[in-house]
C-alpha cells in the first residue's frame, strides 16, 4: 500500500510519457511515482494518469496551480485522487 499523495491528471496528451509528466509536476512538489493508464484492449494510453507526491502539500499545489494548465497543447484536469 502506497503512503504517497496522489492526484488524478485528466486530458493528458496521448503521446506524452511518464517521464515528461513527472518532470512537469515536479515543479510543484517532489514526485515519487507517475502511472499512465492504458487501455487493456488496445494497449494505447487512455488520456489520463496518476501522479504521486511525497507529501500532501505537493499534491495540493498540483491541484491549485496545474488544474487547467496547458501541457503540450492540452488543458490538464488535475484533482486529488481518492486512495481508499
Amino acid at each position: 500500500m502506497s503512503q504517497g499523495f496522489s492526484v488524478y491528471v485528466g486530458n493528458a496528451p496521448f503521446q506524452t510519457t511518464e517521464q515528461q509528466i513527472g518532470d512537469y509536476f515536479s515543479n510543484v512538489g517532489q514526485v515519487t511515482n507517475v502511472r499512465i493508464v492504458y487501455d487493456r484492449e488496445t494497449g494505447r494510453p487512455r488520456g489520463f494518469a496518476f501522479v504521486e507526491f511525497s507529501d500532501e502539500a505537493g499534491a495540493q499545489r498540483a491541484v491549485n496551480e496545474l488544474n487547467g494548465a496547458d501541457f503540450n497543447g492540452r488543458q490538464l484536469r488535475v484533482n486529488l485522487a481518492n486512495n481508499k
